[in-house]
């Protein structure tokens, strides 16, 4: 989420919650796929509105995480729990 935060175009892997947490803030490949790594890369350096886009889309998605929601949805939990 670091580069997305930053406004950096992103490629990630689409193993484990990656694509979950990415949403549409990333281009997502096969990481045992080298051929279409390469090919995100080809299109991340020839289409300068598809770095726009995933930019700003980056920048949307990441604002969804922060360390504060983190600890405030933590203490929820623990609230819940210790109700029971």
């Amino acid at each position: 989420m670091g580069s997305m935060s930053l406004g950096v175009p992103t490629i990630v892997s689409d193993a484990s919650s990656l694509p979950e947490v990415v949403g549409e803030g990333a281009i997502i490949v096969d990481p045992h796929n080298p051929e279409k790594l390469a090919q995100a890369i080809a299109y991340l350096l020839k289409d300068e509105d598809l770095r726009k886009n995933l930019s700003q889309k980056g920048i949307d998605r990441s604002k969804a995480f922060s360390w504060k929601k983190t600890a405030e949805n933590t203490i929820e939990v623990y609230k819940a729990i210790a109700k029971e």
